[in-house]
């Protein structure tokens, strides 16, 4: 077994054990990730702009298939910025993560 493989079975664990989930549009059965919405206010410096990102990094093999424009509803409470999203872009990490960088659907 390669190491690929050994982190692929820590991720399914850690996933399913403390990961939020999302129905992303076209799938059957929840995905299992980590939800976010950092504030983007550091890299304008000092100007207060209320700006967010709010992404959810899944696995890269939950990935396949997801396009841009998808609906991905985050199962979370409002409070915690749960909701539906527009997905915007995928940005891969390179370490068997694949962040889905959303925008909140109006």
């Amino acid at each position: 077994m390669g190491f690929r493989d050994l982190v692929a079975d820590v991720d399914a664990v850690v996933f399913e054990t403390l990961g939020d989930t999302a129905i992303i549009e076209g799938r059957e059965q929840p995905v299992f990730g980590m939800f976010a919405a950092p504030w983007l206010q550091p890299k304008f410096g000092k100007l207060n702009t209320g700006l967010r990102e709010p992404r959810f990094e899944i696995r890269v093999s939950d990935s396949h298939g997801l396009e841009q424009g998808m609906l991905v509803t985050v199962e979370l409470s409002a409070l915690d910025g749960g909701g539906d999203y527009d997905l915007l872009q995928l940005e891969p990490s390179g370490d068997g993560l694949v962040a889905l960088i959303l925008r909140m659907r109006a």
